[in-house]
């Protein structure tokens, strides 16, 4: 009942995992798709029309070009006069101080009375002719402005802007308006920039206005085209005329279009469409790939690149920018296929291409170029071990490119003159980009938690310091690693499983013996010196046992990936150490023994790499012990061992079938063969 209770529990979480990304993705994706797709139509100038003949359904204006409607707008925009105000309390304000100031300290610096007088009439002149600051002075000058409106008590008068004058202007005329009769060493003295200031304020709001006002009267079409008119037939090119004609059909669509009915018909339709793939997709993970749902972030990682490349290209196009083509859709199943496998690499980018296809005003030759270049990606790149591999796929997958898309305007096009030659730039900026895919592995890998294939080689190299350590402290551990990781990865390229990853797994199943003295364990001992003879059973037992936990304890000093922990803690699952286990049963037929000293902790391989691991290990270990080494001997002893391990069921958790551990056995026994045949005996010279 409680294990019902347990497994619906299970269920139910799972479920609403599953709904939870379902409604995440599909919010996300459809919220970025650009809904104003109505005229899909793909065109472009001298390019023939592949599509049937146009006629148009209703009368509508002929935009200008972009191009022609700035051209005309800036020749507009030439003549006009931006406004300013004319301030009168600049002028009252600055009048006024000079005023006081003689009265508290200017009377003892000028001579006469006169020279207040003088500096009045100069100031009331350079104000009435109008002041402006510095930098709006430049920038009139770098408009290229002749003239401006200077509005004074509500009346706009024109005045050229050669006749304002800045502030240093402005103190220049006064300084020097009479030198015959005023001193210009007493007027500097009386510090006149303190009365100087700009009285000409720009006036955004009414420049604004009337800039606005001037462009209303702007047209900006060029003629009509009436309801009925044919516009253009298959075949036809598209010439500078007919493609504006085309971008006001285009743009009249979308306005007729964008009722509010209209746009929830388009929302409604790409939610169904958005929500149709990505339940095929995730009903193909859950009936293929179940297990990707127990460790949330393998689905979480595929989801999140599906979502992402979707948003993205729903971005580009409803922005218009750039182009689609450029976007390294590649790197989506690469990125899955290093991670994870190679099916469902590319159902995940056979879903991501069709939703982004929706957005697309035709889709058909965005389909064909990505789908080819994706499953070409997928081939060529099995195992990411080096990064010239990642070099040789972007070259391959350049190559699919620009052969299918060749390809395909061979079919759409008479005249190899009109090749679209800009398509073959973007391709190789999409394939430069797919080169970013190796740093972006290893973020991947810190972010989610994933081990490549990369971090495995990496791991591999006996220069490594924890494998160091190994070769110093337990050299004979250290080959019998080397040993059996030569087997595991034989047996994995025969069966189809990850020959790196239990590679690098078997050079650290035993890395645990690094912490008790070497001669506890077989193959570091030296002549007859054998310390378990001081022991009990029980006591020994634990010894050997305690290396998988150390082994574990290293791991996470040394912070070893956890696909690499899980190789330590299941290369003897819940075996018993026989050995000893046996020796304390004939000596004490009679008694109950406690079957938890004798025992691993666990838990079973759970993986077929592990599983091949575990055969390994004890094939290679217990073949030492052979007296002599026949063919025979070495077949029987790994049918023994192999077919003990498979009777005591410590095979039944992962999924490794009858035939894997068949060859197993085969690649085995060859091996062995190999790495202890007998040399034959060199004769002697005669004398």
């Amino acid at each position: 009942m409680k294990h019902t209770r347990d497994k619906k529990s299970i269920f139910n979480k799972d479920l609403l995992y599953k709904a939870l990304i379902f409604i995440v993705s599909v919010s996300l994706i459809t919220y970025f798709l650009p809904r104003d797709s109505k005229f899909n139509y793909q065109y472009d100038i001298n390019k023939p029309w592949r599509y049937g003949q146009q006629i148009a359904t209703f009368d509508f204006p002929i935009y200008k070009s972009e191009q022609l409607v700035k051209k005309e707008q800036d020749s507009l925009l030439a003549h006009f006069h931006p406004y300013y105000q004319q301030s009168t309390t600049v002028k009252d304000d600055a009048l006024k101080k000079l005023r006081i100031d003689y009265q508290t300290h200017l009377h003892n610096i000028m001579p006469s009375q006169s020279y207040l007088t003088h500096l009045v009439q100069q100031l009331e002149k350079v104000y009435d002719n109008g002041i402006i600051a510095t930098e709006q002075q430049m920038q009139l000058n770098k408009d290229s402005i002749s003239s401006i409106m200077v509005v004074h008590e509500k009346l706009a008068t024109q005045r050229s802007t050669s006749d304002l004058l800045s502030v240093k202007d402005a103190y220049t005329k006064v300084l020097y308006s009479d030198t015959l009769r005023y001193r210009n060493d007493i007027l500097q003295r009386c510090n006149l920039n303190e009365y100087i200031y700009p009285n000409l304020i720009f006036d955004e709001t009414r420049t604004e206005s009337a800039k606005k006002e001037l462009l209303e009267t702007y047209p900006w079409a060029n003629g009509m085209v009436q309801s009925g008119q044919r516009i253009i037939d298959r075949g036809e090119i598209v010439t500078e005329e007919i493609f504006n004609i085309l971008e006001s059909l285009k743009k009249e669509s979308i306005k007729r279009n964008d009722s509010i009915g209209q746009k929830h018909f388009i929302l409604g339709g790409q939610i169904l469409t958005v929500s149709i793939l990505i339940l095929c997709f995730i009903i193909f993970t859950t009936l293929f790939r179940q297990k990707y749902y127990a460790r949330k972030r393998n689905i979480l990682l595929v989801f999140a690149l599906i979502t992402l490349y979707c948003v993205t290209t729903g971005i580009m196009v409803s922005k218009n920018f750039l182009n689609v083509n450029i976007l390294p859709y590649a790197m989506l199943p690469i990125i899955i296929r290093v991670f994870l496998d190679s099916r469902t690499a590319f159902m995940a980018h056979v879903t991501t291409i069709l939703i982004c296809s929706v957005c697309l005003r035709y889709p058909y030759e965005f389909i064909l170029l990505q789908l080819t270049t994706g499953m070409v990606a997928i081939y060529s790149l099995r195992e990411l071990t080096q990064r010239s591999q990642l070099f040789r796929t972007a070259f391959i997958i350049l190559l699919t490119y620009s052969l299918v898309y060749f390809a395909y305007e061979l079919n759409t096009e008479s005249d190899l003159t009109k090749l679209n030659w800009s398509m073959y730039i973007y391709f190789c900026i999409n394939c430069t980009l797919v080169l970013f895919a190796y740093p972006l592995l290893f973020m991947l890998e810190k972010t989610f938690g994933f081990t490549s294939d990369v971090t495995l080689v990496e791991l591999s190299n006996i220069n490594n310091p924890l494998l160091r350590q190994m070769s110093e402290t337990v050299p004979g551990t250290f080959q019998h690693s080397m040993q059996v990781a030569n087997l595991a990865a034989e047996v994995a390229n025969h069966i189809g499983a990850k020959s790196q990853l239990v590679r690098t797994g078997a050079l650290y199943h035993d890395i645990g013996k690094i912490a008790n003295p070497p001669a506890f364990f077989t193959e570091n001992q030296s002549g007859n010196m054998n310390p378990h003879k001081r022991l009990k059973y029980e006591q020994s037992a634990k010894v050997v046992i305690n290396h998988v936990l150390d082994g574990i304890k290293l791991a996470e000093k040394y912070n070893l990936p956890k696909v690499i922990k899980d190789f330590i803690t299941t290369h003897h699952g819940k075996g018993v150490t026989k050995y000893f286990y046996i020796s304390w049963k004939n000596e004490h037929p009679d008694e109950e023994i406690d079957e938890t000293l004798f025992t691993y902790p666990g838990p079973n391989p759970f993986t077929k790499e592990q599983a091949i691991l575990m055969m390994a290990d004890a094939v290679e270990a217990a073949s030492r012990s052979l007296a002599e080494y026949t063919e025979e001997s070495i077949s029987s002893l790994v049918d023994k061992i192999i077919d003990g391990q498979v009777n005591d069921e410590y095979f039944k958790e992962c999924p490794i079938t009858f035939l894997d551990i068949a060859t197993a056995k085969a690649v085995f026994k060859e091996k062995l063969k190999i790495i202890y045949h007998t040399r034959i005996s060199y004769p002697e010279m005669n004398k």
